[in-house]
């Protein structure tokens, strides 16, 4: 399909231009569905956690349906703010939002192991950062200065490090089944389904356009679906209980978890919200210039904020996780060329109807833990890797390289060692009050505020000297210290 059979070139960059229904239709929903995996994985990732997710037994496991059920309704919900808007919340540019991964290691030691029981505090910390997050619309313009990329980069990074175990976990047969010293976890079985999504994933991201590359880990986990079947892992009777049991329809309940006040929580998600806001930027001065070729304005910048913040806090009553602009979104406005808004409008109302559609849910989990593993592994890799490029933008002169060594080295560490150290075991901040430790133990709070503080602290150079004695001669200094140059 040629640029001309949608609109003339001017019509294609403005964001309130409508094409036609039968182009706008198929460009709204396959925003959706670039998206649709990355946005009830969290959901999934934090019913693990709290021991009510794939394989777990618990009798709270129908709970796991109704978080993926919110999960799409509240995306359809908050991208529905952005591009339509309400007041000043809405950038009214072509935004899909999706639940965000950046949370999830907030998320994880709030409700590791505690069930549903843990939930209201987990949903009160969503409704209260989220309204936190909203109120940085009116200074995000003045506080951009406090998050570089070096800060940005490296907390992007951790959390990419501090999820990848979940990959492995799953594609190895799921934490239950590690927990009970399943036989079957690690085994050739999981793996090859998990290495089957991977390899998919791969195939079509390098050798494959337009749709089926963006879409690469939908399509991987499709394919290893009908794997896990054909091997033996999934029947068609289970995907038929599932889709006889989930509703057909069903509205969302309010404070269905009830709504508790923890600290932890709140500091949590109100910290964190400092990144998505920043990445939130970043998602906006993206579409803008691929789509339109030009910056974004302070207007849209707030308005994109504030969606971001309500957004998040209206899931919190209901039950969904909190919201962030998804980036790629970005590259598939590039790629297409069609910067309208109503094409996205057209994607959030589908996903707000599979949001009503329990039985949509009822699908999903039925994926075998080991499929998802495949491609959570990508999707968290990815992460990573756009934290390392982040980095890439950074003067990596001494003083960056003092701040980013010392942030890293206690966050990871605190990573490493608290996650990983089993219940009721000592581990190294056992004697921090609950709330300090629940937030010290991701580590990527400790790393942000470390490396915020440093950043502005330190001053703007340090001399090669001062650097030499803990570097262990692996610093460089710079250009031209290679022997003859």
């Amino acid at each position: 399909m040629t640029t001309s059979s949608i609109g003339s070139a001017e019509q294609l960059r403005d964001p309130n231009y409508t094409p036609p229904l039968a182009v706008a239709v198929p460009l709204g929903i396959q925003h959706v569905l670039a998206m649709f995996v990355s946005n009830v994985t969290p959901a999934i990732i934090v019913a693990g956690a709290a021991g009510f997710g794939f394989g777990s037994n618990s009798p709270d496991f129908p709970q796991l349906l109704y978080m993926i059920q919110m999960s799409m309704l509240f995306a359809g919900v908050a991208t529905l703010l952005q591009t339509i808007t309400l007041g000043p919340v809405g950038a009214a540019l072509p935004i899909v939002q999706g639940t965000s991964f950046a949370f999830l290691p907030i998320m994880i030691p709030l409700v590791a192991g505690k069930g549903v029981d843990a939930l209201a505090a987990l949903f009160g910390g969503v409704l209260i950062g989220g309204l936190f997050h909203a109120a940085l619309g009116t200074v995000i313009g003045k506080i951009r200065f406090a998050l570089p990329p070096l800060v940005t980069g490296l907390v992007v990074t951790m959390i990419g490090l501090a999820l990848v175990k979940v990959g492995i976990e799953y594609a190895a047969g799921g934490v239950p089944a590690k927990a009970s010293g399943a036989a079957s976890y690690g085994g050739l079985l999981s793996w090859s389904a998990a290495l089957v999504v991977i390899l998919v994933t791969l195939v079509l991201k390098f050798f494959a356009r337009g749709m089926l590359s963006i879409s690469a880990v939908l399509v991987g986990i499709a394919v290893g679906y009908v794997y896990a079947l054909a091997v033996g892992m999934l029947t068609f009777d289970a995907i038929a209980t599932s889709w006889a049991r989930s509703a057909a329809f069903a509205l969302p309940q309010p404070f269905k978890y009830g709504f508790e006040f923890s600290l932890a929580a709140v500091i949590g998600f109100c910290l964190m919200a400092f990144v998505s806001a920043v990445e939130t930027v970043g998602d906006v001065s993206g579409i803008t210039k691929g789509g339109a070729g030009r910056e974004a304005t302070d207007k849209e910048i707030q308005g994109a904020t504030f969606a971001d913040g309500f957004g998040t806090a209206v899931a919190g009553i209901f039950g969904g996780l909190p919201n962030t602009s998804f980036s790629q979104n970005v590259g598939l406005i590039a790629m297409t060329g069609v910067m309208s808004r109503h094409v996205v409008t057209i994607g959030a109302l589908f996903l707000i109807v599979c949001g009503l559609i329990p039985k949509v849910g009822g699908v999903i989990r039925t994926i075998p833990i080991e499929v998802l593993g495949g491609g959570v592994i990508v999707m968290f890799g990815m992460v990573v890797a756009a934290g390392i490029s982040m980095l890439s933008d950074v003067d990596w002169n001494k003083r960056n390289m003092v701040i980013f060594a010392v942030a890293l080295s206690v966050g990871l560490g605190l990573q490493l060692e608290v996650m990983n150290v089993p219940p009721g075991a000592p581990n190294a901040l056992q004697h921090l009050p609950d709330t300090l430790r629940i937030l010290g133990a991701s580590g990527i709070l400790p790393a942000a505020l470390i490396a915020i503080v440093l950043n502005l602290v330190l001053p703007a150079h340090l001399s090669d000297e001062s650097t030499e004695e803990v570097t262990g001669g692996m610093a460089g200094h710079g250009k031209g210290s290679m022997p003859g140059e």
